[in-house]
C-alpha cells in the first residue's frame, strides 16, 4: 500500500509541477500594426487578437530603440511574478491624457501592465491593481503610490518605470491617464489564457489519475 501511495502521489505532484513550471514567464503582446487611434497585436502564438483603442504618439512593432532596458533595481523583473522583461522595441507611446481600452479576442488570466517614463502621470484602471515593482529604466527612475481606492496609482516623483498586475480573468482592460506630455509608454502581457467552462483534462493527467484509481482497486482486492 505504501509503495502504491508513493506512486500515486508522485504522479499527482508531477501533474501539478508540469502545469505551473512556467508561472513566472509572461507572454507579452506582439504589436504588429497601428491605425488611427488604434493598434493591433497578438498573444499566445498568434491565437489571441489584441486591439488597443485610444490616442497614441507612436507604436513600436519590433524596430527602433528598446525602451524596456533594466537597471538596478530592475523595474520589470524585480518581483516574484515577472521573470522576463517586455519584448524589445514593442509597445505603445501615449501623449494625450484620456481613456484607453485594450480588448482581447479570448479571455486572459492575470494581465500585467508594463510602463515606462510616466513622469507626472497618474493612472486609474477602475478595478483593483497590484504594483509589482518599480526601478531604474531607460529614462531613469521615479516613485508612485497606490491610489486610496486601490484601482490606480498617484505619481510622486521622477520617471517611474515598472509593472503592475490585474488579478483575474479579463476580455478587456480600460484605463485613464491624467497628463499630456511628450510621451509615456506601456505594453501588456499575460500569465495565461483562461480555460473554457468545461476543460478537457490533459492526457497525461488522465493517465495518471486512471492509474491511481486502478491501483486503489487492486489494493482493495488484495485486502479482501
Amino acid at each position: 500500500m505504501k509503495k502504491f501511495t508513493a506512486m500515486f502521489l508522485g504522479g499527482f505532484l508531477f501533474c501539478n509541477f508540469t502545469s505551473s513550471a512556467n508561472a513566472g514567464h509572461i507572454d507579452w503582446v506582439d504589436w504588429t500594426s497601428s491605425g488611427n487611434k488604434s493598434a493591433q497585436g497578438t498573444l499566445a502564438g498568434g491565437t489571441i487578437a489584441v486591439t488597443y483603442n485610444g490616442e497614441w504618439s507612436f507604436v513600436q512593432t519590433g524596430a527602433g530603440t528598446n525602451y524596456w532596458t533594466e537597471g538596478s533595481p530592475a523595474p520589470y523583473t524585480g518581483n516574484s511574478v515577472v521573470d522576463n522583461a517586455p519584448t524589445p522595441a514593442e509597445g505603445i507611446a501615449l501623449s494625450t491624457a484620456g481613456t484607453k481600452t485594450i480588448t482581447f479576442s479570448q479571455a486572459v488570466l492575470n494581465p500585467v501592465f508594463a510602463f515606462n517614463s510616466w513622469n507626472g502621470n497618474s493612472i486609474d484602471f477602475g478595478t483593483a491593481i497590484t504594483i509589482l515593482s518599480t526601478g531604474q529604466g531607460y529614462w531613469g527612475s521615479g516613485s508612485i503610490a497606490l491610489a486610496a481606492d486601490g484601482k490606480g496609482w498617484n505619481w510622486i516623483s521622477g520617471e517611474p518605470h515598472g509593472v503592475l498586475q490585474l488579478t483575474g480573468t479579463f476580455t478587456s482592460i480600460t484605463f485613464t491617464d491624467t497628463l499630456n506630455e511628450n510621451w509615456h509608454g506601456f505594453t501588456i502581457g499575460i500569465e495565461g489564457v483562461a480555460p473554457p467552462n468545461n476543460p478537457v483534462p490533459e492526457p497525461t493527467a488522465m493517465l495518471l489519475f486512471g492509474t491511481g484509481l486502478a491501483g486503489l482497486a487492486a489494493v482493495g482486492r488484495r485486502r479482501k
